[in-house]
This record gives structure tokens, sequence and C-alpha cells, in this order.
């Protein structure tokens, strides 16, 4: 039985998790043209991923970020999050291979709205998720092609990544906000 995610004790930390999906990648590209990979990470928690990532794998090609607020399929019920981040792809996605890293897939919501805000800047050659925990509790039909760790435990809150000054990893639950 995979741990709960309300005992973060048993769960490897941020960085040993971080080690894991940057091995995972490397497997993820190795057969790609190198010139071609981009990284795009989904703001916030997985925008540090794939920044930590684009510098460890060297990659020569732009990474991007995508803030998927415009793209949720429940904006019209919590609005706009008073400090939104623009999107920044600087590079042409048409026949490139992307792969966009989350922190957490939970029910597969944002990557959908990822997917969309994705194929508005061209089609790209292929697209592969990558996420540092999957909670594998899905409402849609997503999977990532990587996850450092994966658990179908339920669980009371949110868990979030938050990235240290010094620019290292650590995971904490937050506890469920019911909705106003």
């Amino acid at each position: 039985m995979t741990p709960s995610l309300d005992r973060l004790a048993d769960m490897p930390t941020a960085e040993e998790l971080y080690l894991r999906l940057l091995e995972g990648v490397r497997t993820l590209i190795k057969d790609l043209p190198q010139e071609q990979v981009h990284l795009v990470g989904i703001l916030s928690g997985g925008a540090w991923l794939a920044e930590r990532l684009q510098r460890d794998l060297e990659l020569p090609g732009a990474m991007g970020s995508l803030n998927i607020s415009f793209y949720r399929d429940d904006f019209d019920r919590i609005g706009l999050h008073n400090q939104v981040t623009p999107s920044d792809i600087a590079f042409d996605v048409v026949d490139r291979h992307l792969i966009v890293v989350d922190d957490v897939l939970y029910t597969g919501r944002t990557i959908r709205a990822a997917m969309n805000e994705l194929f508005d800047y061209g089609r790209p050659a292929s697209v592969k998720l990558v996420v540092l925990i999957d909670r594998q509790e899905r409402q849609l039909p997503i999977c990532a092609d990587f996850s450092a760790w994966q658990t179908a435990e339920a669980s009371t809150g949110s868990v979030v990544l938050a990235k240290t000054e010094q620019g290292t990893f650590s995971l904490h639950i937050e506890p469920e906000t019911p909705d106003a």
C-alpha cells in the first residue's frame, strides 16, 4: 500500500522526488533530438521544477511557462487570482517535443487547461507530462508519462510544493478550505 499524503514523513523528501523526476525526464528525452525538446512548466510549482530541470539537463532550447488561469473550467466559479503572471512561450511549439512539468497531478483539470493553452500556440510533434506527485484521483482521462511518486490514498488537503531562496524544494499539506 502506498503511504497516505497526510503523512509526509512516509514520503521521500521533495529533493529526493526531484532527483527521481530528473532521471525520469532524462529517460523520456534520451532518444529525442535535444534541440527540439522544450520544457513547459505550469505556474508556479511546475515552472520551478522546469527551471531546475532545464539547468540540470542542460537543454539547448528555451523553456516555457504556462499560467492556465484563463483556461480553467471553474473560472466562472472561483474567479481570477489577483496576481496573474502571464504565460511565457518564447519559442515556436510547432513540430517540437514538449515536456509539460507540474508539481501535483490530481483531478487532471489543470493539465486539460494546459493542453488547451499549448495548442493555441501551435501543433507540437509530441507532448509528454511529468509530475512530482500523482495523487491518482482523476476526474478526466489524463495520466503522466512519468511521476516521481504515486499515491491512491485520499488526503484531507492539498499538497503544496515550496521553493527556498537557495532553490531547494519542500512539500507540505494545506488543509482544504470549503467553497464559499
